[in-house]
């Protein structure tokens, strides 16, 4: 396996588009990274789209838009995990000497679903009776709170945190700072989760050149590397799920530590998976950042902030920036590479040089998420 590097990212700002079609999003954002580069079409060995609502061959119609054309290209869609898996196809090519130019995006449009849950995948038991997502998180949080005397507080300061970091992004669905109060006050949704516990529904689109050392030399844009891209599934099994620990990430990012050769101790910065507030704290334990029961405390204390232990979701997270699903794991990446390129202006982590993304999703029966992602990137 040979090293691989982000050599360019762009991003069409998350947020609600309407009159814009996915595919137009993500001709946006990979014009946009063409732009940047200035690689000609005919430069790109292979192209992936990931997305979850964007229709058949969303990946083709993006790219020929741009000039390529003919090249393989494949759409990919992994539940929320459809932008990153599509950034893991795109590393394998280059990892093993299949292509030396790859263009990796993600888009989505679910502004067309009308606001609410989003619609998720039918003949499945569970899904049928009524598990759509903010019924399980807040079960998860339910049960987090039980088990491990957390205040319902602790939730609000995810919240909080995150709208305060998203306010300074000017790639956010939500730009604005909110107060515990305020959270507080929002509308119930599932107990105990308040509308501002929840991510919004957005549109949005996001690509990454990834390429080998070489092609990154000739390019004027800065590079960092991949030092891991790992994806799993969840393990299926009908018996009893602890609802406070995500295996499906521990498994991933143990998997993920191991390749990078790096522990959680040595992460500066992370951008993951907080669909909902409690899934900062569950994923964060689970990432190793915290300690079982812990988390809840560490964000509270501070630990989690831009200028904390280990910066949680400077972007704003997918509370703030928004989740248009399949763009979600490749806009991760792209804030990820501005973090160690120092070109995240006020969302700039100081000294950032080791960076994580995570994203999971895809509510079947008998798993606790469908797919998760997990890459570490660093400035060598």
């Amino acid at each position: 396996m040979r090293p691989v590097y982000v050599a360019a990212a762009a991003v069409h700002p998350f947020g609600k588009h309407p009159e814009v079609k996915a595919a137009d999003l993500g001709y946006a954002a990979v014009r946009d990274l063409f732009a940047r580069t200035g690689i000609a079409p005919g430069q790109v060995d292979v192209g992936f789209g990931g997305s979850t609502y964007g229709g058949s061959l969303l990946a083709q119609r993006v790219l020929q838009r741009v000039g390529v054309s003919g090249q393989p290209v494949y759409t990919v869609e992994n539940a929320c995990a459809s932008g990153a898996a599509a950034v893991h196809l795109g590393w394998q090519a280059v990892a093993t000497g299949q292509a030396d130019c790859v263009v990796a995006f993600g888009a989505e449009n679910l502004t067309g679903f009308g606001g609410g849950t989003l619609p998720l995948t039918t003949g499945d038991i569970e899904i049928e009776q009524g598990m759509v997502m903010p019924a399980a998180y807040a079960m998860r949080a339910q049960r987090y709170l039980h088990d491990f005397g957390a205040p319902p507080e602790a939730l609000s300061a995810v919240s909080v945190k995150n709208r305060r970091n998203g306010a300074a992004n000017p790639r956010a669905h939500f730009q604005r700072a909110v107060s515990p109060a305020e959270v507080a006050a929002s509308r119930p949704i599932a107990d105990p989760l308040r509308l501002l516990h929840c991510c919004p529904n957005s549109d949005g689109a996001a690509a990454v050149l990834l390429c080998s050392a070489e092609l990154a030399a000739q390019l004027p844009t800065a590079a960092v590397r991949i030092r891991a891209s790992v994806v799993r599934s969840g393990r299926f099994h009908t018996g009893y799920r602890d609802m406070t620990w995500p295996d499906i990430t521990e498994r991933t990012a143990k998997a993920a530590y191991a390749m990078a050769g790096l522990e959680p101790s040595d992460v500066d910065t992370v951008e993951l998976h907080d669909a909902f507030a409690i899934a900062e704290l569950l994923h964060a334990e689970a990432l190793g950042l915290a300690d079982r029961g812990q988390a809840h405390k560490a964000v509270t204390a501070g630990e989690f902030d831009r200028d904390g232990k280990v910066a949680v979701s400077p972007s704003g997270g997918l509370l703030s920036r928004g989740h248009p699903v399949g763009a979600t794991g490749a806009t991760q990446i792209c804030e990820a590479y501005w973090q160690l390129t120092g070109q995240a202006g006020p969302l700039q982590v100081p000294g950032a040089q080791v960076a994580l993304t995570h994203v999971t999703g895809g509510g079947i029966f008998g798993v606790d998420n469908g797919a998760c992602a997990v890459h570490i990137l660093t400035t060598d």
